[in-house]
């Protein structure tokens, strides 16, 4: 095992003022100019950015020719809760483009936010409750406008996925180094966590009118983009201009209209340190957010916390 994948540490939980865990990572902070304003673990090596790429899928599928409105393109870019808003509009994306709802490959899955879990109940999940349903119906229509093939667009050498390889490697700054397969089923490109904030900066700042529309859509519609008491739409509604998008094991991806980004994974795949990590940085930029402290809790009383150690 490399052990320089641990990372370093990011943030510790403490009990009583005793700390009980850790969670470590790979963090990088860049400044508006792209400049490094903080590096932690190793960056340099190759992760899986897993959900944090959609705003870079949805561009390679809108230079292919796609073309919907806003709210359609955040559910494109989302990682969305499996509210029946975002069933619906998923099923509007098909219908709109004359497309069968049998036509989707993505896995099935119970919704993904809390809320919306508990009151899917025992019913077996489906692929429009899976959180990317959005982006599947998005390359459905792509390759359809393209005369590409439906049957087998999340192939790794079909024409759609090898865009959206060469546009996250363009956005990157450097190739892609292992092709895998992620939890939905679409094609997963490794890169490194420096090559990650590369990208996400370059979403904001980039003149392309693609990634303006896909700035905007993000902003304008965070509910869809994640869903009612998530993080990511919490920070977008109170933090003017915040891109941020997270994904599986422990991804998260944040910038700020100016261009500093942060990007992270953490080792042990837990979101729990994210808010607390970015609010130590926003602290160093004195950008306010609303308080997102994570209590840790000793029965109903409040015991201890999580720890910012950037």
């Amino acid at each position: 095992m490399n052990y320089k994948f641990a990372g370093e540490v990011l943030a510790e939980v403490t009990r009583d003022g005793v700390v009980e865990s850790l969670h470590l990572g790979h963090l990088v902070a860049l400044n508006a100019d792209g400049s490094v304003f903080i590096s932690a673990g190793s960056p340099e090596l190759p992760i899986f950015p897993r959900s944090s790429i959609k705003a870079i899928q949805a561009a390679a599928m809108l230079r292919a020719g796609l073309k919907v409105d806003d709210e359609k393109l955040a559910l494109i870019c989302a990682s969305h809760s499996g509210a029946q808003m975002h069933i619906d509009l998923t099923k509007k994306i098909l219908s709109d483009a004359g497309i069968a709802e049998s036509a989707m490959r993505n896995a099935t899955d119970k919704p993904l936010g809390e809320k919306e879990k508990i009151a899917w109940g025992d019913k077996a999940g489906t692929q429009f409750t899976q959180n990317c349903s959005g982006k599947h119906a998005g390359m459905l229509i792509t390759c359809k406008i393209n005369g590409w093939d439906l049957e087998s667009y999340l192939d790794k050498d079909h024409p759609l996925q090898l865009a959206i390889k060469v546009e996250l490697e363009e956005m990157a700054e450097e190739k892609v180094s292992t092709v895998s397969v992620d939890g939905c089923g679409a094609p997963l490109f490794a890169i490194s966590t420096m090559g990650l904030a590369k990208a996400i900066r370059k979403v904001v700042t980039s003149k392309d009118p693609i990634y303006q529309q896909i700035v905007k859509a993000a902003t304008s519609f965070p509910e869809l983009i994640a869903g009612e008491a998530r993080l990511t739409t919490r920070m977008m509604k109170a933090v003017p201009g915040l891109f941020m998008k997270e994904g599986a094991e422990g991804i998260e991806v944040c910038a700020l209209s100016d261009g500093r980004t942060i990007a992270m994974k953490i080792i042990d795949g837990s979101w729990r340190p994210v808010s607390t990590i970015i609010q130590s940085i926003f602290d160093k930029w004195s950008v306010q957010m609303p308080d997102e402290s994570v209590k840790i809790y000793g029965g109903p009383s409040v015991v201890g916390t999580v720890i910012s150690k950037i």
